[in-house]
């Protein structure tokens, strides 16, 4: 009976954590739609095709295709490693200190998009958070995304 007093309690205690997890669908599409679809969206290039013509699309506003979450996936674990998260950081992270190319992106205040900051890490992964690119990340720094769908 004891046993099952706990394992009922550690349930219920665990029940919440549970419930405020970030994923993709929940939280991340929805802020994707709102602050990075105009420029990565279904009418984007993909990265190929993206890369080879960079200059055109930036030309246009595009970059690459980003609308999916595996299409995401690319850019955080590979073969893009790092990329959002050097291009959303606050520069915080930074050896330079200056935040990355779409961290105003994130929203219209400092507030705004140090919340949306906070709910890209989260979803990513405690300690995941980095701004390595793939040939110098450690498969221990990769094995911390967590990025739920």
């Amino acid at each position: 009976m004891r046993a099952m007093v706990g394992l009922f309690l550690s349930m219920a205690l665990a029940a919440p954590a549970l419930a405020q997890q970030v994923t993709y669908r929940k939280d991340i599409r929805p802020l994707w739609g709102a602050k990075c679809s105009a420029c990565h969206g279904p009418d984007a290039p993909y990265l190929g095709e993206f890369s080879e013509n960079k200059d055109k699309y930036k030309a246009i506003g595009k970059g690459p295709r980003m609308d999916t979450y595996a299409d995401l996936l690319f850019f955080i674990a590979w073969p893009d490693t790092g990329a959002i998260m050097r291009r959303l950081d606050d520069g915080k992270n930074a050896k330079d200190g200056k935040p990355g190319n779409m961290y105003s992106t994130l929203g219209a205040t400092e507030a705004e998009r140090q919340k949306n900051l906070a709910r890209f890490k989260e979803w990513i992964g405690k300690d995941a958070w980095t701004l390595k690119r793939r040939d110098a990340i450690t498969k221990d720094e990769l094995a911390r995304i967590q990025a739920k769908y």
